[in-house]
């Protein structure tokens, strides 16, 4: 009996699901089956079908060690980077003071 989890939205399950169906295509354009991935990954070859099939329940440390084992792990980093937060730097951006003023001094004072 699967494990029953929380609700996953929406937008979250459709970029899993095109992750999984990433994952799948480059494996085959490896030409590496299940089993090779998921002994380079240290999992199991139903894992590695559940991770191409989008599943939510699979950790992320596993899609993590299934992306390493295709050579795909370097743009882990990448993921939540600030330079490509788009969102952030517009905020960011917004917040941004209008004018910029030199703080007045005591005249009296050098």
């Amino acid at each position: 009996m699967p494990t029953p989890t929380a609700p996953v939205p929406s937008e979250v399950k459709r970029a899993l699901e095109r992750l999984g169906a990433d994952v799948s295509e480059a494996r085959r354009r490896r030409r590496l089956p299940m089993e090779v991935v998921a002994d380079r990954a240290l999992t199991t070859r139903q894992t590695v079908a559940r991770i191409e099939r989008g599943d939510p329940r699979v950790a992320f440390g596993t899609w993590a060690s299934v992306l390493f084992a295709l050579g795909l792990a370097n743009r882990l980093g990448e993921l939540a980077a600030p330079a490509g937060d788009r969102e952030g730097l517009a905020l960011e951006a917004e917040r941004l003071p209008k004018r910029v003023r030199v703080p007045r001094t005591d005249r009296g004072n050098p």
